[in-house]
């Protein structure tokens, strides 16, 4: 049997990790760490309510627990990355970066440090063998919940110590086995959003740490229809709290593209065409393996997903350096700078990267 740290989030599917190791005679050690000091709105630091049920469900369960904490860590090598991101008008994706740089990187070396072989967490997620010996990151049983998109940045030294104990299994099964366990985290509603938002407005936060420049809501037309509230808090395809009125043909506003520059959001009435793509173009290429799957220049077909929970995609990627160029089989809907581009081999998640532009300029 083997010494694994688990990372114990409060959440349900962390508490049913724990505990089946527990269950299969391994030394167990539950550990939360703290990597937002702020409270919300209300005045409330929910961290401190999470802390409570990691130590209630661990006292169940009869395992030993600890906090640590990495807000320091989080704010120089995450948020700050984060606020960088969105000053470039790009939206970023803050849970990829926190797996690589603070959960299996600051937190896997102090599991190491303690003396544990493994770091455990509640990851939708599975692991298998290559032929060559490679640790091979595999999607989830339970597909909706699937969340390689933001473990692709994840390297062969960290998938060798983690262990994802739920990943066969579904939501439904791991509420059932936490039911009948007595766990308190059994039906807790599941975070969503930026994990260090929480449900607070997320305007209202950024405005915290950068100054919002409003400006003019106009159409591809140059007509002014309204006025926005900073470029950074829209992404293309947007279509809610744009605050513009009816008129025109009566359809929808969408986002179709920001004027940086002149500081202009551009809109149009109805989903014009020119937000969906056949090519798109990214950057900062990780893979999984520790090498891209093909040479440069060769064209390889594969999956990809652009956003978390979208059905896979099929593409062919070609690469240039650190460049992924892609083009898809079918049109892909507002695809957004910032944001992660992975790829996939059937079950198996190859890396990704970060979406550069939403159109490949290159032939």
């Amino acid at each position: 049997m083997a010494r694994i740290v688990v990372g114990m989030s409060g959440g349900v599917d962390s508490s049913v990790a724990a505990l089946l190791l527990k269950r299969q005679g391994h030394d167990v050690t539950g550990v939360f760490m703290h990597n937002w000091e702020e409270k919300d709105e209300g005045g409330v630091c929910t961290a401190e309510a999470d802390w409570a049920d990691v130590r209630a469900v661990c006292d169940i369960i009869g395992i030993p627990y600890y906090s640590v904490n990495y807000a320091r860590e989080y704010r120089e090598r995450v948020f700050s990355h984060f606020l960088e991101e969105y000053k470039k008008n790009r939206t970023p994706n803050p849970d990829v970066l926190c797996n690589r740089e603070i959960k299996f990187d600051q937190f896997l070396r102090f599991a190491e440090s303690i003396g544990a072989e493994y770091l455990a967490t509640g990851h939708f997620a599975n692991l298998g063998r290559a032929e060559d010996g490679r640790v091979r990151l595999l999607r989830a049983r339970d597909e909706n919940k699937d969340q390689t998109y933001f473990l692709y940045m994840l390297g062969q030294r960290a998938l060798s110590k983690a262990m994802f104990p739920v990943g066969g299994m579904t939501k439904a099964e791991i509420r059932a086995v936490a039911a009948e366990a007595g766990l308190p985290t059994s039906a807790k509603k599941d975070s969503t959003g930026v994990c260090f938002i929480g449900e607070r407005n997320f305007r209202e936060f950024l405005k915290q740490y950068l100054p919002a420049q409003p400006g003019e809501i106009r159409t591809r037309e140059g007509k002014l229809v309204g006025r926005h509230e900073g470029l950074m808090y829209y992404t293309p395809g947007q279509r809610r709290g744009l605050g513009i009125g009816g008129g025109g043909t009566g359809e929808r506003w969408f986002v179709v593209g920001k004027d940086v520059p002149n500081n202009v959001l551009i809109v149009s009435q109805g989903e014009p065409e020119e937000l969906f793509t056949l090519s798109a173009l990214a950057d900062e290429a990780t893979w999984v393996a520790g090498r891209p799957p093909v040479a440069d220049g060769v064209e390889y077909p594969c999956q990809a997903r652009l956003r978390h929970r979208q059905p896979l995609q099929e593409c062919v990627i070609r690469l240039e350096g650190d460049r992924i160029h892609m083009r898809f089989a079918g049109k892909q809907r507002a695809v957004t700078p910032g944001q992660a581009a992975v790829f996939y081999q059937g079950e198996e998640c190859l890396g990704g990267g970060t979406i550069l532009a939403d159109r490949d300029g290159e032939p």
